[in-house]
């Protein structure tokens, strides 16, 4: 089948998250006293993302956007840090900080690209709120944005993929699933979707530089959204 549609995982295959959320850590907490390791607190606040998902994928607790569930990540966090004199207010500005996230240097001239022949769509695990405002701030030129509200349900659950896909009004095989993440790619293509890997060496910071390129076979294995873009003659 003609690829009609490339879905995109969003956190760290588009946008640089850790960075981002260790600069907007710093803006936040920093003028009240607080000397952390950012990088670190953005990772620790990171780390909380899958077991929160995980209760709602397993039926521990009704579904619930990732705003939420960021938030509810956040105070945990701040309590590991003894951190409490933050007004209801401040905590917000600083869980919306997921929607203040940039992208990498090569994304937009590929999404640029590749939005002249694909429908561009967010699969993300991020609600649609998120990524509205994450699109606005960055530039993200989507077609469609689709969070985990359409869905009901977290990747990797099946329904995630398989419900994009129908929304799309697209065959599983019209689409190409596009993530740094080989787990992500090996549940899209467990649902027939095409599969194209981004390496992001970067997304966990200098210690993990050198991370190596899966062995997976993946329909493409790419470096940056300007060479996917040439590789599908965009």
């Amino acid at each position: 089948m003609p690829i009609k549609a490339l879905t995109f995982d969003v956190f760290g295959t588009v946008v640089d998250w850790r960075s981002s959320i260790a600069r907007e850590a710093r803006a936040i907490l920093g003028p009240k006293g607080h000397a952390l390791d950012w990088p670190a607190f953005a990772d620790r606040w990171r780390g909380l993302y899958q077991p929160a998902m995980e209760k709602v994928r397993s039926g521990e607790r009704p579904f619930a956007i990732l705003d939420d569930l960021h938030r509810e990540n956040l105070l945990v966090l701040l309590n590991e840090h003894r951190i409490e004199a933050l007004s209801t207010e401040e905590v917000d500005e600083l869980n919306r900080a997921w929607r203040r996230l940039d992208p990498w240097p090569d994304v937009l001239d590929g999404l640029t690209r590749l939005k002249q022949r694909f429908i561009l769509a967010t699969l993300s695990n991020a609600n649609i709120a998120l990524l509205v405002n994450m699109a606005k701030r960055a530039g993200l030129p989507w077609d469609v944005i689709l969070g985990a509200e359409v869905a009901r349900a977290y990747k990797p659950a099946p329904e995630a993929y398989d419900r994009t896909a129908a929304a799309l009004q697209c065959q599983p095989g019209e689409c190409l699933m596009v993530a740094a993440h080989p787990a992500d790619l090996r549940a899209a293509a467990g649902r027939g979707f095409r599969t194209a890997y981004v390496h992001r060496p970067a997304e966990f910071g200098p210690a993990h530089a050198d991370r190596p390129w899966p062995a997976d076979a993946f329909d493409f294995a790419v470096a940056s959204f300007t060479e996917l873009a040439d590789r599908l003659d965009a």
